[in-house]
């Protein structure tokens, strides 16, 4: 298990599974439940698997104001109406935490700028150090092991809870939140990490600061091709896709790296999607019953060789753009079956500020094939050494060097 603090909700009330998969993932597998536009309230989140049932807004709120005029909490009220409607993806979060959510989604997190992942041998390991963040500053790196974090052993804990601790957020599970629980409290706070390295331990205070993640990458690899890989659809992150095709040499094939793209704001995915497109269709969406549509601007790139990479962390924002360049027969897609994450949530604020995530509905491929449940499936099945097969066949369309 691995994780990312720019990705990781303080764990203290029950969360729909897409969050949960959010932000307990590492960079490369995070982002957050994907949004659509709405008319009403401004986003509609997609979170995981098929629903059986949903709760009602209204019925929510009501047990959430009755609860405050009982002097009671209103967050576990509407918890548990949520819990009882059979709506296994909805969720009730604290004021606070949302505001997280919403600020990930915004492609910014506080923190110190590292990942780590559980070795086999069980150490927490820095896999990942975020450059002119404040632990490359203090010269953590890579490799580097987390023995402790404020004095305490973090042996036993979750990779994701060492990933709060870093950034300020909740102890353990049912501890209920640090005084720096909220992003914005954490914001300049320090924390001292105990860490080894071949053999020698040592100590460093860090100062928490507010950091960009950096979703988007594009390298060159093998026979010239150019590699756009997105970890997470968050603010901004479709331009720089569309800037990075529509300013690539002539001729170079694209490899569009989505593995453990967990997802992310819809309308990002579709900016990217329109880098490929002409304009047309990307998915089709219902909000309780009416059916709506999402499509591509005009002036993408349609004749360069296109290859997309996925695998089963690919997920809800991710599978659409998978599914719309497919269906469009704009990309050859290489890899395993996508997780299958398309049911569509929308927020609705309570009384008391908290949020109630609840599931209104689900979206479609533009051939009209269903993500949930079923994700979508590579017209080349890869199980090992998915680039390199993924590069072969881009080779063969002629996309490499």
């Amino acid at each position: 298990m691995s994780g990312s603090e720019s990705h990781h909700r303080s764990r203290g009330f029950r969360r729909g599974a897409a969050l949960t998969l959010l932000f307990a993932s590492v960079l490369a597998t995070a982002a957050a439940t994907d949004s659509l536009p709405r008319a009403e309230e401004g986003t509609a989140r997609v979170p995981t698997r098929t629903v059986a049932a949903t709760a009602d807004r209204d019925e929510v709120a009501r047990a959430a104001a009755e609860a405050m005029a009982d002097g009671k909490s209103a967050t576990e009220a509407a918890e548990e109406v949520v819990s009882r409607s059979g709506d296994r993806w909805g969720a009730v979060y604290d004021k606070e935490r949302y505001e997280e959510f919403e600020q990930a989604l915004d492609g910014t997190y506080t923190g110190v700028g590292i990942g780590a992942r559980r070795t086999a041998d069980g150490l927490v390991e820095v896999t990942r150090v975020q450059p002119g963040g404040p632990a490359a500053r203090a010269g953590v790196g890579p490799g580097d092991i987390i023995r402790t974090i404020d004095g305490a052993g973090v042996a036993r804990l979750p990779v994701t809870e060492v990933m709060a601790l870093l950034r300020g957020g909740t102890k353990s599970e049912g501890s209920g939140p640090d005084p720096e629980g909220s992003a914005s409290a954490a914001v300049g706070t320090t924390v001292v990490l105990g860490l080894e390295r071949d053999g020698r331990s040592w100590t460093k205070s860090l100062r928490r600061a507010r950091l960009a993640t950096e979703s988007v990458t594009v390298d060159r690899i093998a026979g010239g091709v150019l590699r756009i890989t997105v970890e997470a659809f968050t603010k901004g992150s479709g331009t720089r896709v569309r800037d990075a095709v529509l300013g690539a040499p002539e001729g170079i094939g694209i490899l569009l790296d989505l593995r453990g793209n967990a997802g992310g704001l819809v309308t990002e995915a579709v900016t990217a999607a329109s880098a490929f497109l002409d304009g047309g269709l990307v998915a089709t969406y219902d909000i309780r019953g009416e059916q709506r549509a999402l499509y591509a601007a005009p002036g993408g790139d349609t004749g360069r060789p296109v290859v997309v990479l996925v695998d089963g962390g690919t997920m809800s924002a991710a599978e659409l753009v998978t599914g719309a360049l497919q269906d469009r027969g704009r990309s050859v897609t290489v890899g395993s079956r996508t997780f299958g994450k398309g049911s569509v949530q929308m927020p609705s604020r309570l009384p008391d500020g908290s949020v109630a995530e609840l599931t209104v509905g689900h979206y479609r491929t533009p051939a009209g094939h269903g993500v949930d449940g079923r994700g979508v499936t590579p017209d080349l099945l890869v199980s090992e050494r998915a680039q390199e097969r993924a590069t072969t066949v881009l080779s063969g369309l002629g996309g490499t060097r």
